[in-house]
């Protein structure tokens, strides 16, 4: 098998995992690692048995690196992706895939022309658990669809996180940081979203770093910390969402779509793996299926995104996929805005489930 070389530009919390996979992926070779912060970058290549580390600049002048991840901050996803595509490289880029419809349009475009390919997360729906249940929908376990519900709601992110600031601002809040998990979902579930008529609200212009060594620190919150959402899909089925940053009531993780058959609970679309709940109509103690990860976490769309590029065949965490999500996140926020229902302009299929089994590491 043809190695594929790698590249990773951002090399901050969320490399950790990134790395922790991609060195263990069959057919790829991460081979350098680039970040503002030459000695963070230097620390991670040093952890993970990287040789390579420095610049961006460089990252993108090597001729032995085909795929580049882009694990910037939110605010510079576009551009960042931009510089990979201009040197004739693929790009995979953490979520979401930039802040602008527009932008996000305009990389696709360029990459096409480039001839390369965009990749984008959330790959957790290429999980075990996700795929389990697209599974069980797609073989009419609950009928046909008719409502779907979901629900993100915790205090905020300041809780935990040492540097948050950056999920506080133009990029972030619970609708763009955590929307991309469950927006994604219902899409391989129920196909692409048509319109949506939303409100949101921000409830401290200011909050407090409680975790790290910047704890204590004050910082300004410049994006609303919650949303609803009604949703309108194509084929006809509903649903509502609840984004949050405010709720001391933490409920995460709810996916629960309603046929005409039954509710099939998913497992968290912010994991790879889970429970799956199906309740029948009359039954009060649903069936339950228990799925594990088998260890594939962040980065199996890198892996998928790779394997398509051998097999000369479309990728399933595609930048269409990703754009239609961002336009769906971007409709929310303007039918907030604006207090009207707004129309999502884009669309995105389903992608094929993986083969039973699939493992990027064997």
């Amino acid at each position: 098998m043809q190695t594929i070389g790698v590249g990773v530009i951002g090399t901050g919390m969320i490399s950790n995992q990134y790395l922790t996979n991609l060195t263990s992926f069959r057919g790829m070779e991460v081979r350098y690692l680039a970040d503002l912060d030459s000695d963070r970058a230097r620390a991670q290549a040093e952890k993970f048995g990287i040789a390579n580390s420095g610049s961006s600049k460089e990252l993108l002048g090597r001729d032995d690196i085909e795929i580049v991840i882009n694990l910037t901050i939110p605010a510079v996803h576009a551009e960042v992706s931009e510089s990979i595509v201009a040197s004739q490289k693929h790009v995979w880029s953490e979520k979401p895939l930039a802040t602008s419809g527009d932008s996000a349009r305009a990389l696709l475009t360029r990459a096409e022309a480039q001839g390369v390919r965009v990749g984008c997360a959330p790959d957790t729906f290429l999980g075990r658990g996700v795929q389990r249940a697209l599974q069980l929908i797609r073989d009419g376990v609950i009928g046909e669809p008719v409502y779907a519900n979901t629900a993100f709601m915790t205090p905020g992110p300041e809780v935990s996180h040492p540097n948050p600031e950056f999920l506080f601002a133009a990029g972030g809040g619970p609708l763009f940081d955590m929307g991309p998990y469950y927006l994604t979902a219902l899409v391989q579930a129920l196909g692409p979203i048509a319109s949506v008529n939303a409100a949101a609200s921000t409830s401290r212009a200011q909050r407090t770093i409680q975790v790290g060594p910047r704890a204590g620190t004050p910082f300004d919150v410049t994006t609303a910390t919650h949303y609803s959402a009604q949703l309108k899909f194509r084929g006809g089925v509903t649903g509502q969402s609840v984004f949050s940053f405010d709720s001391a009531l933490v409920r995460t993780g709810v996916i629960e779509i309603t046929g005409t058959e039954g509710t099939l609970v998913f497992p968290d679309p912010n994991q790879f793996g889970g429970v799956l709940r199906l309740y029948r109509p009359g039954s009060f103690e649903p069936e339950e299926f228990s799925v594990d990860s088998g260890g594939l976490t962040r980065g199996i769309g890198v892996a998928e995104m790779a394997e398509a590029i051998r097999e000369d065949r479309p990728h399933r965490a595609s930048g269409d996929l990703a754009c239609h999500v961002l336009d769906t996140m971007l409709a929310i926020e303007g039918s907030a805005s604006r207090q009207s229902p707004m129309v999502v302009e884009s669309s995105a299929a389903p992608a094929p489930l993986l083969a039973g089994g699939w493992d990027p590491r064997n």
